[in-house]
């Protein structure tokens, strides 16, 4: 199994400083933290300079930082201080100038704060800077796709055994549960999001939450899931069973986006504009007369967070690159009756993409029988 190169990626960062206007870069998000260091704590924060580079944590974490990230300094804080405090006496006794923080990540009373603390210790100045480590994961390296194809894995293993375990009288919650269970014992240290399940009308709601309806209420049985692994990557997949006869309605939306999904990702290359890819979908599902019912993006990218900063949508100004990840999850949804939503795993390869997640998604693949 490939190892996670920590080291490789903070250089990878370091090259970006000079064009974002700053010498160093303190990084709160708990992902990108994560993402350089391979610390799975939280309440940390990592000082990164061509010359330095710390964590900066509490005593809750000290042994767990010997071991996770041996190869790195760390500050470790006592009750009687803040992250602040301990930030600020870095950037002060580094001599930097320039030091960025991670605008999106930082609340604006935290940032005054910390300014003020940043002010007191020393003459640098603070810069906003968004989006630079979450660009950089947008491309995944080795060992991030083997921990994503792990992932998928996990989620696919539990979905057949609910599929093989579903029953009439079954509910949304006890469905959620027992999937999240199964994954579970699959080696997923949780699921990647909370399920969506959605029997008929609950499928209409692209974010509902599982509650009372039962499986024979309506043909259309909606799930929405995904695992994380023990790695911390996840995987996030959409399929819709049909548990009993399904109308030449439920048939039409059904195989339009199955159609709007297959186009979109036979598209999906390096050099192509996700924002077309979106429209090659949102096209098709629109000429087909459910425009108004597909409201959302096509699709995102994923990998430590289940929504990471590559979209797919009409105002994407994002271009594919080989190593990304997305999403491709068109979706129809007609209140107060059903919602059809195909959602897949695609990876970008070096001359179009690969489709990482198997569950069968063709019409006559969704038909669920019940033992008696």
């Amino acid at each position: 199994m490939t190892e996670a190169n920590y080291e490789a990626r903070r250089a990878k960062l370091l090259k970006k400083f000079r064009e974002c206007g700053i010498d160093s870069f303190l990084i709160s998000s708990v992902s990108n933290v994560r993402y350089l260091t391979g610390f799975t704590g939280d309440s940390s924060w990592l000082f990164l300079s061509p010359g330095l580079t710390v964590i900066l944590s509490d005593t809750r974490y000290e042994t767990q930082l010997s071991t996770e990230c041996p190869h790195i300094r760390t500050e470790i804080r006592d009750a009687a201080s803040t992250i602040l405090d301990l930030a600020a006496r870095i950037v002060g006794a580094s001599g930097v100038r320039q030091t960025g923080f991670e605008a999106e990540h930082l609340s604006w009373a935290t940032h005054r704060l910390l300014k003020e603390s940043v002010d007191a210790a020393s003459t640098g100045t603070l810069v906003p800077v968004s989006g630079l480590v979450e660009r950089q994961r947008e491309v995944k390296d080795r060992f991030e796709l083997e921990q994503i194809r792990d992932a998928i894995h996990v989620a696919e293993r539990g979905i057949a055994v609910v599929r093989s375990s579903l029953r009439p009288a079954q509910t949304e919650t006890e469905i959620r549960y027992l999937l999240e269970s199964a994954m579970r014992d699959f080696g997923a240290i949780g699921p990647a999001f909370e399920p969506i399940i959605g029997v008929g009308p609950t499928a209409a709601l692209p974010h509902a939450h599982a509650g009372k309806r039962t499986v024979a209420e309506h043909p259309v049985l909606l799930i929405d899931w995904g695992a994380t692994n023990i790695h911390g990557y996840r995987s996030d997949l959409t399929r819709v069973f049909l548990t009993g006869k399904p109308t030449k309605h439920i048939e039409r939306v059904y195989q339009t986006v199955l159609a709007a999904q297959k186009a979109a990702i036979a598209a999906i290359r390096p050099g192509a504009k996700c924002a077309d890819v979106d429209k090659i979908a949102r096209g098709m599902i629109d000429v087909a007369g459910f425009g108004k019912f597909f409201g959302h993006g096509l699709g995102h990218g994923f990998g430590l967070d289940i929504h990471e900063s590559l979209r797919m949508s009409p105002l994407s100004g994002q271009v594919f690159e080989p190593g990304m990840v997305v999403t491709v999850e068109p979706g129809v949804y007609l209140p107060g009756k059903f919602g059809v939503r195909i959602e897949d795993d695609i990876l970008v390869t070096q001359d179009g993409c690969e489709i990482l997640t198997k569950v069968p998604r063709e019409f006559e693949e969704a038909f669920v029988g019940f033992l008696a």
